[in-house]
């Protein structure tokens, strides 16, 4: 007796491990996940089409309770969960999830806005006509097939597959480092790839491509890939299509119009789609969009009421494209096993090749059954006809003799099968008939056994038959069928779309606030400026300006820099704000010293206190980050005091020594960057503001009694640079030309 210390191993635990998670890892790939190139059938997929075969669920009969196929399935077949099994049977049977359903569903089968089927016990279920010619030959020894996992029935190791189901039903499923997920197609499509692999064997992918066109979804939608795109992902066996939802415009009269979307991507939850549209349409991220309802019955119809007549639907779809899953990516991967059952990515080509070779293997198998059957008919028919050429004898040795067998061998150099055979004849076929109608059939099998002989010798021949088949299967479920039809077209990659940022926020009228100690807010219409605006204790007002939702607005600092905020991102309510520096990298030491709303063709002038300054045209206001644009290059002690609009021809600067001169617009320079030019020189104190006019209209100021306009110009006409002369009588004390 073996001691017990004896019975233990040591091993190494990362080794032991490695073993048993490999082991796991292979029968996950290839007992649970990846499909068989040559069927497109997962185990539990095979076994449920088998096990409905074995309860004669043919499309002519009969449904069965789903309960009753998936305890066969589970009890015979596959030792797994019922809920699984059931699964897998509800989605072969939903028209939206595979192309060619395989099973035919009577019942709540689920719908496409994601809601589950009944439970099995209240659903039935039969075969299709797809599945009944994917297990064609089954009975003619077609296929190999194996134990059961119990030993007490066989199942088929692979089908027949007079259908090419990879492709037409596509696969998908996740395993053990490794992933697949394959289209669907059209059968129609795939039959001329397969014609025309078998008359040119040495084709490219290309051509194949060509004809397979592209994947045909069970929903419909638009690929807008280019065909370069398409054949460049099954050259690789990966890759991703972009589909798209199919819509149309409704004319409602008056010139008024709605976006009806009848097709959806595939695999995508109409319900889930419709929440986030409505979302976003909540949220005011849909700004050319009214509203949205669902109208659909059995086909997907959802409503999209534009928000005004003028909005373009192709702009409105795009945004919809954009944001949501009205455009999906169906993400390619060819990972199958191959007819040795091992796990790898294959072209288009290679899948088809593989298909072909096991319709080949499957054909010849069926030729050498069927000339079996014959061989063994044949021998009854021969010994039948030696019976009615003796007839009497026969009859004499079967009375008379006690071994009338084995005395029928002897006599007439019978076989063991014929001598059996005549035995068992009855009476009423020994009528004359019935040796004409012998006769017949044994001349019909003899030619057709010539036949065969031909096909299982001569590849050629075969694969001529083979075309028929696959001709026939094409005339079976061609284009002009509602289940062959294409139902996913094909568009041209479309351009990007240059998306205004109009189209991405509502737009609407606010009031922009910012205050003396940083805090900005908007109100929404526009507020009078002059409107007493309330903030915190010891703040006050800084800026007010008019603006859009969908407007930059542009802030200039005292060291130089242009910072940029979407309008949209400025809070607003009752309250006092956020402090724009959670907004912009506005340094602590640093204040706002200009606020507008950004102009695309509006250039400004920049200037600094002590009088330099520039032009800077609309190209380099806006900043792309949070850091801003600097611009403006200033001394220690100096800082950007003006930035005014470019909206005259003249120049009008007065200095804190109340000397003012006008000169012309031209003559300071546009730069990108930069300290600038001397506006007007001094020799004590800094500029103290400056005004830009048009030289007909004159400058203006503000004076006892109202507004002046000085249109004679000559008094302080001058140069860039130059001192200038004193004001004119009646200028402001402060200064300033308005203030």
């Amino acid at each position: 007796m073996v001691e017990e210390s004896q019975k233990i191993k040591d091993v190494q635990l990362g080794e032991e491990l490695s073993k048993r998670y490999l082991s796991y890892a292979m029968s996950t790939i290839v007992s649970r996940s990846l499909p068989d190139v040559r069927d497109g059938l997962k185990p539990v997929h095979r076994r449920l089409m088998y096990a409905m075969r074995q309860l004669h669920l043919d499309p002519k009969n009969g449904f069965k309770k789903c309960a009753r196929v998936v305890g066969d399935v589970i009890g015979k077949y596959h030792p797994h969960g019922d809920s699984a099994v059931y699964g897998a049977m509800v989605r072969l049977a939903q028209d939206f999830s595979v192309r060619y359903p395989l099973v035919d569903g009577q019942g709540n089968f689920g719908n496409i806005d994601g809601d589950g089927a009944a439970a099995m016990r209240y659903t039935e279920a039969r075969l299709t006509e797809f599945a009944m010619d994917l297990m064609s030959g089954l009975n003619d020894d077609a296929v190999d097939f194996m134990d059961t996992y119990d030993g007490e029935d066989s199942e088929p190791v692979v089908m027949p597959a007079m259908v090419p189901n990879l492709l037409c039903n596509g696969s998908m499923g996740i395993a053990v480092g490794m992933a697949t997920n394959i289209p669907p197609h059209n059968l129609s499509e795939l039959s001329d790839a397969l014609l025309f692999m078998i008359e040119h064997p040495e084709c490219d992918e290309e051509a194949v491509v060509r004809r397979v066109k592209g994947p045909d979804f069970p929903t419909g939608g638009v690929i807008v890939d280019s065909f370069e795109t398409i054949l460049n992902n099954y050259k690789q066996g990966k890759g991703n299509f972009r589909i798209r939802a199919k819509w149309m415009t409704e004319d409602l009269g008056h010139g008024q119009y709605q976006i009806v979307v009848t097709e959806i991507p595939y695999q995508v939850i109409k319900s889930k789609l419709i929440e986030k549209i409505a979302e976003l349409l909540l949220n005011k991220k849909l700004p050319l969009l009214a509203d949205i309802r669902d109208e659909s019955a059995q086909d997907v119809r959802i409503v999209l009421e534009p928000k005004n007549r003028t909005v373009d639907a192709a702009l409105l779809m795009e945004q919809l494209y954009r944001q949501t899953d009205m455009e999906a990516k169906f993400n390619m991967n060819m990972n199958v096993l191959d007819s040795d059952g091992v796990p790898r990515v294959m072209s288009l080509k290679e899948v088809l090749h593989e298909y072909l070779v096991h319709r080949n293997a499957v054909f010849l198998r069926k030729v050498k059954f069927r000339l079996g059957k014959i061989n063994a008919r044949l021998e009854i028919l021969e010994g039948y006809l030696a019976a009615y050429l003796n007839l009497d004898e026969v009859i004499r040795i079967i009375r008379e003799e006690d071994e009338p067998k084995t005395h029928l061998m002897q006599t007439f150099k019978l076989t063991d099968n014929q001598a059996e055979a005549i035995l068992n004849m009855k009476l009423r076929n020994l009528r004359k008939l019935d040796e004409e109608q012998i006769n017949a059939e044994h001349t019909d099998l003899l030619n057709e056994k010539a036949e065969l002989e031909i096909l299982a010798t001569d590849e050629n021949k075969r694969w001529a038959a083979i075309s028929e088949e696959i001709k026939k299967t094409k005339e079976k479920y061609g284009k002009k069928t509602a289940l062959g039809r294409r139902r996913t077209e094909f568009a041209e990659a479309p351009a990007d779309i240059d998306m205004p940022i109009e189209a991405m926020i509502e737009k609407e009228p606010i009031t922009v606030i910012l205050s003396q100690k940083g805090w900005i807010r908007c109100m929404k219409g526009y507020v009078d400026l002059n409107e007493p605006f309330k903030f915190k204790d010891d703040d006050a007002l800084l800026f007010a300006i008019h603006a859009q939702t969908t407007d930059k607005i542009v802030m200039l600092d005292n060291k130089g820099k242009f910072f940029s905020i979407a309008a949209n991102d400025i809070p607003s309510g009752l309250g006092f704000g956020q402090p724009v520096r959670l907004m912009i990298d506005l340094a602590n030491n640093d204040e706002v010293v200009a606020m507008f709303v950004y102009q695309p063709e509006q250039s400004y002038l920049i200037a600094s206190d002590t009088g330099y300054g520039f032009i800077v045209d609309q190209n380099h206001i806006l900043a792309q980050t949070r850091n801003g644009r600097k611009i403006m290059n200033v001394a220690v002690n100096e800082n950007v005091k003006f930035c005014l609009p470019m909206t005259g021809d003249y120049v009008a600067t007065v200095g804190e020594n109340r000397k003012l001169l006008v000169f012309k617009a031209e003559e300071i320079p546009t730069m990108a960057r930069g300290h600038g030019v001397l506006l007007q020189r001094y020799k004590d104190g800094n500029i103290a503001d400056i005004q830009i006019f048009k030289g007909e209209e004159g400058f203006s100021y503000n004076r006892a009694g109202g507004v002046s306009v000085e249109k004679e110009l000559l008094t302080w006409l001058g140069h860039r640079a130059q001192v200038g002369k004193l004001v004119p009588f009646g200028f402001p004390k402060t200064n300033k030309f308005m203030k």
